[in-house]
């Protein structure tokens, strides 16, 4: 690989880090609430140990194939979180290798996580999904169902959920995006009102490469950004 793609790298993540502290400057937060996320997918593990490098201490993993074949490339000082689709079948594999699963989309799903974790006594944390702007194409639970799912998840010994998770519509507005962003940060404070055990939340993952300034100035700690660290996908 070229030095000057991972000079490329290593210049975007400096970027990146400028706008967050930006956007939560202007927004009257503490820069230091915010995690800067790379997202892998597809991407090279030399440039994604380069943004490592250049101080982005946090993976994201869409993947669990991509996942098991690139992570004993990976620099280890990085924490690596899942984030994508994960089917219940394939849990048992990325256990051991992640420290939080953000796409919790079903209960069935959080149940398999607590049996897979149980076996190997991990306490996981997770996020759950939301579908905040109900669209059918996507997968996550209705904004209605987030509390209730979230006293069902206080029972499982081996889960503790850290937040909320969504994913943008594709093609919104800015001021539509900025509602779904603002609908997300008062359900984590509407289950952070409800005291549930087992329950520690104050994590709301949402904003990618084209708005993640936006979800900062509403309150996101974690940004999920790939093409803006790392170019163009390169799909084979």
């Amino acid at each position: 690989m070229s030095e000057k793609l991972l000079t490329d790298v290593a210049l975007n993540v400096g970027e990146t880090f400028d706008k967050i502290k930006k956007s939560a400057e202007n927004s009257g937060r503490d820069p230091s609430e915010i995690r800067l996320m790379a997202v892998t997918k597809t991407v090279a593990p030399e440039k994604i140990n380069e943004a490592i490098k250049a101080g982005c201490d946090l993976l994201g993993e869409n993947k669990v194939q991509e996942l098991l074949e690139k992570y004993e490339s990976y620099d280890k000082s990085a924490e690596i979180h899942f984030i994508g689709r994960l089917q219940t079948n394939k849990v048992k594999y990325i256990v051991d290798k992640v420290s939080m699963i953000e796409s919790v989309d079903s209960l069935k799903l959080a149940e398999e996580i607590e049996k897979r974790c149980s076996k190997i006594n991990k306490v996981m944390d997770i996020l759950l999904e939301v579908n905040i702007a109900d669209e059918e194409s996507k997968g996550g639970f209705s904004a209605e169902e987030v509390v209730g799912i979230s006293e069902k998840i206080g029972d499982f010994p081996h889960l503790r959920l850290r937040g909320l998770m969504t994913i943008g519509r594709f093609g919104a507005e800015i001021e539509e995006t900025r509602q779904y962003f603002k609908k997300m940060r008062h359900l984590l404070v509407d289950i952070k009102a409800k005291n549930i055990d087992n329950i520690y939340i104050n994590i709301l993952s949402m904003g990618m490469s084209a708005d993640y300034e936006l979800a900062v100035s509403e309150g996101a700690t974690i940004v999920r950004v790939g093409q803006g660290l790392f170019g163009a996908r390169k799909y084979v």
